[in-house]
């Protein structure tokens, strides 16, 4: 699950980490107020939608208006959040769409001496959180990764212990930061890495971190996400959730219990199993299509999930072809039959469907689609299977 900045850094705020002073804004003269309340001659104006890249981003209706901006006067507040509020923002993260802007954080400006990165995510193989730091602050850390990975630090902590004393010392010196900011280095990410235990997140990072002139350590910018299978254990998150910032057709696939993931290509999937999954899309992919989703039912799906599933699928505009792609184990292959017949009944499919079927009561379930009238398209195989699909969807 992925929160907004400002629900992000009232987190970090309330776990001991150092953040600036802000006020949410939802109109242009709340945006006014906000800066006339934080009483600074400069302020931040930062839309917030669930996407890196907002500095560099670019709102359709204004391609000279940035997704974050300095301003120096209420007025000015007014008339960047304004411009903001209402329209959609285009970044590296969100495709060419963009997504709209529904609030703006006014923050409170800042005397940056440096900037720098941090980052804390699972690291599985290690089966531990790994904290990770770079001198390059303010630049996308896929891009150090790939160009000068030597100037990322890693450090792994147990999550019963914390990030230690030494290991702060090990990072800083690194960063060449000076024996004066140490201690706010040790308090800032010690307490980050708290946070990053106690909410079960998979992924916190401040990019960019800075340095003040005073030497205090301050996130400047916050992203958290958190792992949708712990959020059981906290529903106190449950109400930062921004269903407006989320896929509808995600939000309406999880409601029925089924794992969806919308994409951009022609052919929708329909497959047990994530791996299963996984490897149709590859296969695809390969030759020559594009997946439009990712779409797992799992190995004990019911008939309503099935044609819930279709029903999903089949409301993608982009959809030209079906691909359903069944290894039936626990699940047997004469149940998803019968469930793709009464979803035809219900639903009604308007493009082609090419079904492969293996596994338990495989031959039952292939005589079903073949004595049921339905125009159905079978395959032997997953390669065959990706054929016909790739062939249909033209």
């Amino acid at each position: 699950m992925k929160i907004h900045e400002f629900q992000a850094k009232q987190i970090l705020r309330d776990a001991g980490v150092s953040v600036l002073r802000g006020v949410v804004a939802r109109t242009a003269d709340e945006a006014a107020k906000a800066f006339t309340e934080l009483a600074m001659p400069v302020a931040v104006v930062k839309a917030q939608i669930h996407a890196g890249g907002r500095g560099k981003g670019q709102i359709h209706e204004y391609p000279e208006q940035r997704g974050v901006q300095l301003v120096r006067s209420a007025q000015e507040a007014a008339t960047v959040a304004g411009r903001l509020l209402g329209n959609r923002l285009v970044t590296i993260q969100t495709g060419t769409e963009g997504q709209t802007v529904r609030q703006v954080l006014v923050e409170e400006g800042c005397d940056i001496a440096r900037e720098l990165y941090l980052g804390i995510v699972v690291d599985r193989a290690a089966a531990k959180p790994v904290l990770m730091v770079s001198s390059e602050g303010g630049v996308e850390i896929e891009k150090v990764a790939a160009e000068t990975p030597e100037k990322i630090f890693k450090e792994h902590f147990h999550p019963q212990v914390g990030l230690l004393d030494y290991q702060v010392r090990k990072l800083c010196q690194k960063l060449q930061i000076n024996r004066g900011s140490v201690r706010s280095a040790a308090k800032f990410m010690q307490a980050l890495c708290r946070a990053f235990v106690k909410y079960d997140c998979s992924l916190a990072e401040i990019n960019p971190l800075v340095i003040t002139g005073r030497g205090e350590m301050v996130a400047l910018d916050a992203k958290i996400n958190f792992d949708d299978n712990a959020l059981f254990r906290h529903p106190e998150l449950a109400q930062l959730r921004d269903l407006s910032e989320e896929e509808p057709a995600e939000i309406r696939a999880g409601k029925a219990g089924l794992s969806y993931v919308k994409l951009n290509g022609t052919i929708g999937c329909l497959v047990n199993g994530a791996g299963l999954a996984m490897s149709t899309m590859d296969i695809i992919k390969l030759h020559g299509g594009e997946p439009a989703n990712f779409l797992d039912v799992g190995g004990g799906a019911n008939t309503e999930q099935v044609t819930e599933a279709f029903s999903i699928l089949l409301s993608d505009p982009n959809v030209k072809a079906v691909l359903v792609n069944i290894f039936g184990g626990i699940m047997q292959c004469t149940t998803i039959a019968q469930a793709i017949l009464e979803a035809y009944q219900t639903v009604g499919f308007n493009v082609p469907l090419v079904v492969r079927l293996e596994g338990t009561r495989v031959e039952e379930g292939r005589k079903i689609l073949g004595e049921s009238g339905v125009n159905i398209i079978t395959a032997d195989g997953l390669t065959d299977a990706a054929q016909k699909v790739v062939a249909a969807a033209v």
